[in-house]
């Protein structure tokens, strides 16, 4: 299920986000997903600077941004 739903590009997008650590780091970093649905069906990885040592803080930070925020990173993601 996705987290969000957007519009763009005169397709829908469903977003859904993760956290991801590198090993020689404590910090956590956002990344989103963006699956266009029929008939394109692209994925679209993009990460956010966005990092904490907590997931759940993260997340929340997260829950914070706006569609407008994150069309903007799926636009920049898609040139």
């Amino acid at each position: 299920m996705a987290w969000r739903v957007l519009e763009h590009g005169g397709h829908t997008w469903n977003v859904s986000f993760a956290a991801e650590r590198r090993p020689d780091s404590s910090q956590w970093n956002l990344v989103f997903s963006f699956r266009a649905t029929e008939p394109d069906r692209r994925l679209v990885w993009a990460p956010y600077p966005l990092s904490s040592s907590s997931k759940a803080a993260l997340f929340a930070q997260a829950d914070r941004l706006s569609n407008k925020d994150l069309t903007e990173l799926l636009a920049a993601r898609l040139v």
